[in-house]
């Protein structure tokens, strides 16, 4: 215990030391590196069995829920917080330190890179409207990146689709404050969402997320679920991440209504139904 100690402290002290002024000016807190390097440490003495995804998720379980922690900038530029997360940072944050440790790049420079490699249009921070901001487009164009890929099959339980058609946004400038400040935005974020509309996924419909023994042959621990949903003008309404238990399939997610990261204590399929305006669930892996 204590030479694994020693190594995760010998861990901290090189990945902090990997600075890189490459990212420009970056909003965040000492302790977010520390974090980041502590978990990178972590990962790196972990038998290569371990579910990565699992394994940082459930390192964020109790984090308390903060909405809208990319937002306030003058500029764009890139926002780090472990510390406060909601369903999207939350995904972001495991899927970037999922693939640090995967390809074995444990510092916080790697962290950084692929924080911005998720969250932007082609892994370029150009402004407000280059980052992706409706999770349709976050899968394309990460599945692009060759950092995660979407379950899509022709058979059960993937009988529903999904035809996006997205205009949340430009619709609704005023609840987005850097749209209030910038309307000059709002022409570049309207074509974005003409760009992603129109798209089809096949996904599974609710009514069947209860059925056990198929969903285990097509979902995996640790993959992200998103949940698509009939509100005008969105296509998902929220993410997490797939746990498997004994009574069914469970959701790990940073939850509003908790206001912390928790795994759900009631099954997805019961999830759903509680909620009139899910309609189902598309599935990502991470490469």
């Amino acid at each position: 215990m204590r030479q694994r100690f020693i190594y995760i402290i010998i861990g901290i002290t090189l990945c902090l030391g990997a600075h890189s002024k490459r990212f420009g000016d970056v909003r965040q807190h000492p302790n977010d590196s520390i974090t980041v390097c502590k978990l990178l440490a972590e990962a790196k003495q972990l038998p290569s069995s371990t579910n990565l995804p699992l394994f940082f998720a459930q390192k964020f379980i109790g984090r308390p829920y903060v909405a809208s922690t990319l937002e306030g900038d003058a500029d764009e530029r890139l926002v780090i917080n472990t510390r406060e997360l909601d369903c999207t940072t939350l995904v972001e944050n495991v899927v970037a330190l999922t693939l640090c440790a995967q390809n074995k790049q444990y510092t916080y420079h790697a962290y950084k890179r692929a924080l911005v490699n998720l969250r932007y249009r082609g892994g370029v921070i150009d402004g407000y409207p280059s980052r992706l901001h409706y999770f349709t487009e976050w899968i394309t164009d990460n599945t692009k990146s060759g950092m995660v890929s979407e379950v899509q099959m022709s058979k059960a339980p993937f009988t529903a689709v999904q035809t996006v058609k997205v205009n949340y946004m430009s619709t609704h400038p005023q609840s987005y404050q850097a749209l209030r400040e910038h309307p000059e935005f709002v022409s570049a974020i309207s074509k974005m969402e003409k760009q992603v509309s129109g798209a089809k996924y096949r996904f599974i419909p609710k009514k069947s997320v209860g059925n056990k023994s198929l969903l285990r042959k097509v979902i995996n621990d640790g993959d992200i679920i998103a949940i698509t949903c009939k509100k005008a003008g969105l296509d998902i309404a929220h993410l997490g991440f797939a746990v498997w238990k004994k009574d069914g399939l469970h959701l790990l997610n940073a939850s509003q209504l908790h206001k912390k990261v928790v795994l759900e204590p009631m099954t997805l399929y019961k999830y759903l139904q509680k909620h009139s305006s899910h309609t189902g669930i598309r599935i990502i892996r991470i490469i």
